[in-house]
């Protein structure tokens, strides 16, 4: 893990200086701790169709997503239809892969399943939260990512391999793999600190 300073004099996780859309993300989402079901559901819905793909390419559609996927909102996206694949497969603003769009609709179904057996999305996702690290590893995943990933697959979900959620895992808050040195990993930490793990 490598910082590098920004146009602000203020050193980052070097990736993120890509682009200016990147450096945001970087600053006020990735890593900070999220307990917010439809939150959760988004990022597993974007990491899935990022699968093949850069994380920029999504980050540049995700309000195109947001708005296709009625707000991510799982009870709505649970009863789209072959009309409502069409449509998606139609939209420009989007990936148009059907494996993908037809993953995201079952993934919703399979959510509203878990929400029902555990309470909320957010009590399921946060119990593969593994042990704290001082320093992040650069891995593309983690025996907690290949647990999540092997549950989720077991209750029927799709595109949910183990290099997607631990990608899920870093955005999500679930591990803080800001570099040592970046100026938000500290604030990822404190988010962290006065976070309230759903149970």
């Amino acid at each position: 893990m490598k910082t590098a300073k920004g146009q602000d004099g203020l050193h980052r996780c070097a990736w993120c200086l890509a682009t200016p859309a990147y450096e945001a993300y970087h600053d006020t989402e990735w890593g900070f701790p999220i307990s917010s079901d439809q939150h959760l559901f988004e990022k597993l819905c974007l990491e899935g169709f990022q699968a093949g793909l850069s994380w920029r390419t999504i980050l540049q559609k995700r309000e195109a997503f947001r708005e296709a996927f009625a707000g991510f909102d799982p009870e709505r996206v649970a009863r789209f239809d072959e009309v409502d694949v069409q449509r998606l497969l139609a939209d420009a603003g989007i990936v148009r892969h059907r494996g993908k769009i037809e993953a995201a609709i079952n993934n919703a179904q399979r959510m509203l399943e878990i929400v029902e057996q555990e309470g909320s999305l957010a009590t399921y996702v946060w119990r593969f939260e593994p042990e704290r690290l001082t320093a992040p590893e650069v891995v593309t995943e983690t025996a907690a990512s290949r647990a999540l990933s092997k549950n989720l697959k077991k209750r029927g979900w799709k595109f949910v391999g183990p290099t997607t959620m631990y990608a899920f895992m870093q955005a999500m808050g679930l591990v803080n793999d800001h570099a040592p040195g970046c100026v938000t990993r500290e604030k990822v930490d404190a988010a962290r600190a006065v976070f309230e793990v759903p149970v």
